[in-house]
């Protein structure tokens, strides 16, 4: 060892107060940026591990919020499909209540006017009849040549039964 300490020139005290002076220094870092550096450092990585939870729960609060968002939508287009549904059928039924109702006017129209025709008809019936009586017994008047009154008339329907 002597040999060792002859090559490379070493001295004990030398080297003792070396060892001291880095006991010191390294004391002194360590108490005075490494401490204090450390203890930031250990902040700095809980504030970061504090903020990935919140980013991971802000996360899944939006994948929550998107599946209630989804599920809210299919809800809303399920009952808009319903009352479209509803409003067609509600046409359809209103649509054939109309069209019977007006079926129905359209058969009381008609049968209105089919009243009316006959009783048009009855009524020309009638006057038909009485111009061709009045024919008839002017016509007779004429052939027989004298006016023809209710005596006269019931003296020829008298004869007639004969």
């Amino acid at each position: 060892m002597e040999s060792l300490i002859k090559t490379f020139h070493l001295d004990w005290r030398l080297f003792l107060a070396q060892v001291v002076n880095f006991a010191i220094v390294f004391g002194v870092l360590y108490w005075f940026a490494f401490k204090p550096l450390a203890k930031v450092m250990a902040e700095r990585s809980g504030k970061i591990a504090k903020s990935l939870d919140d980013a991971k729960k802000v996360e899944e609060k939006l994948a929550e919020t998107e599946k209630d968002y989804n599920r809210q939508m299919a809800e809303a287009k399920k009952q808009a499909n319903l009352i479209l549904e509803k409003a067609a059928r509600e046409a359809d039924s209103r649509k054939a209540g109309m069209v019977a109702r007006a079926k129905e006017e359209i058969g009381q129209i008609i049968n209105q006017e089919k009243e009316k025709m006959q009783a048009e008809k009855r009524e020309t019936l009638k006057e038909i009849k009485k111009e061709t009586a009045e024919l008839v017994i002017l016509t007779v008047e004429k052939i027989l040549g004298e006016k023809v009154d209710a005596k006269k008339d019931k003296e020829m329907i008298k004869k007639i039964i004969r």
